[in-house]
């Protein structure tokens, strides 16, 4: 695994990495919530004991891109992170769908790009690994609107990811590849918010990228 011995591994996002963690700061016992963060902990905890990974959850409900700017001082930079994974924009793009009339809480691909670009570059020279996750839609058709809009911002977290040098995890792809065999509600009921199998999915998908030996 390239995450070193004894690092402190930050897990910063949305709903989907919050998971009801604990506040202000998710970690430790029932502190890293119930989703994929939790996961990641448990099968490094179980297979890599020695390795004595710290993992620590600063996902929050409803974030996007912005509202991670806004706390990035606080919730990433003053907690020193040996590695960081960021994994936003699911919130950023759902909104132009949801919300398609309040056009002031879109965030548009250049603002995106910017925003994570900006974030990204704060952090990198204080961090010894970077994790970048795209966001995802949990649905099959490329044609679908949002799954479509949802593409186009992996695509910027992929270009930032190889800007940056750092490590992509491609969680759409993940999904791609489950949804071959099941309906997406069996994933996630509103395509977005899984099930601790989705989770499952986006927990595997990081710790393949990172070298985990399963």
């Amino acid at each position: 695994m390239i995450i070193q011995p004894g690092s402190r591994l930050l897990m910063i996002g949305d709903s989907i990495t919050d998971a009801g963690r604990a506040r202000p700061v998710g970690e430790g016992r029932d502190g890293l919530g119930n989703g994929y963060v939790a996961q990641i902990d448990a099968l490094i905890q179980a297979a890599a004991p020695q390795q004595r990974i710290r993992v620590i959850n600063m996902g929050c409900s409803g974030n996007t891109v912005r509202d991670l700017a806004a706390r990035w001082q606080t919730d990433v930079l003053d907690l020193r992170p040996d590695w960081l994974s960021i994994m936003i924009g699911i919130n950023d793009v759902w909104r132009q769908f949801d919300s398609p009339l309040q056009g002031e809480r879109h965030v548009l691909p250049d603002e995106y790009r910017r925003t994570l670009g900006a974030i990204v570059e704060r952090a990198r020279p204080a961090i010894r690994g970077l994790v970048l996750m795209t966001p995802y839609y949990i649905e099959p058709s490329r044609s679908d609107p949002m799954r479509a809009r949802m593409d186009e911002y992996g695509q910027i977290v992929r270009r930032t990811a190889e800007r940056y040098d750092a490590v992509l995890v491609d969680t759409q792809a993940a999904f791609d590849e489950v949804l071959r065999h099941v309906y997406p509600a069996a994933l996630a009921w509103d395509r977005v918010h899984p099930t601790a199998a989705g989770h499952m999915v986006i927990a595997r998908a990081f710790l393949k990228a990172v070298g985990f030996q399963w």
